[in-house]
């Protein structure tokens, strides 16, 4: 990575770094990663071989560190932040935050959630949360076999949520969207009908 003297990254270097991450998504919206080169990336972003060489080994490695950055940024959202039950409005900050970070990403998160995204990731993501939802159940002395069934319906049903949100246009707004999957994870069918 080119760094000027004051220790900042260069300009040229996270402008080239944005287009190719934005032709990479722009691809994997037609296409699996197996099927995209760099020949159709650089095309694509307008850069030649030579300077992707210079950031990333291969596609798979441009989406890797895409993945990377989406998790560090979900890590950041959730550190310090209590699962535990309460009144709800805690939770529904914190999922207000993650729905505004994924609106803010639409376009990277819908592609990386997708069945064109890696699997691997969507795991990763998945149990990031999870570890931390059964940590906190079990405190609460919700035993450990139903804290993991739990889990399993809620994420599962949440990231559901998500693809709907994105695929129509993310018409609710985030706090919207916090407030009916806290509803939903904790009341069920019955906190709307």
């Amino acid at each position: 990575m080119r760094v000027m003297k004051n220790g900042k990254t260069d300009r040229r270097v996270k402008y080239t770094k944005m287009v190719l991450r934005e032709s990479l998504v722009k691809l994997l919206k037609q296409k699996h990663i197996t099927n995209i080169t760099v020949k159709e990336i650089c095309e694509l972003a307008d850069i030649n071989r030579a300077t992707f060489y210079a950031h990333y080994t291969d596609p798979y490695d441009l989406l890797r560190q895409i993945e990377t950055g989406l998790l560090n940024d979900i890590n950041e959202y959730l550190a310090g932040f209590s699962f535990s039950i309460d009144d709800g409005s805690r939770s529904v900050q914190i999922l207000e935050k993650i729905f505004e970070y994924i609106k803010e990403n639409a376009e990277v998160c819908s592609v990386l959630l997708s069945d064109k995204g890696d699997i691997a990731f969507q795991q990763e993501v998945m149990m990031i949360v999870q570890k931390q939802c059964i940590s906190e159940w079990t405190k609460k002395s919700v035993n450990k076999d139903v804290a993991e069934y739990l889990y399993s319906f809620a994420i599962t049903g949440s990231v559901g949520v998500v693809h709907k949100w994105l695929k129509e246009g993310m018409k609710q707004s985030p706090r919207e969207m916090a407030a009916m999957l806290i509803n939903m994870t904790n009341r069920g069918i019955s906190a709307f009908v």
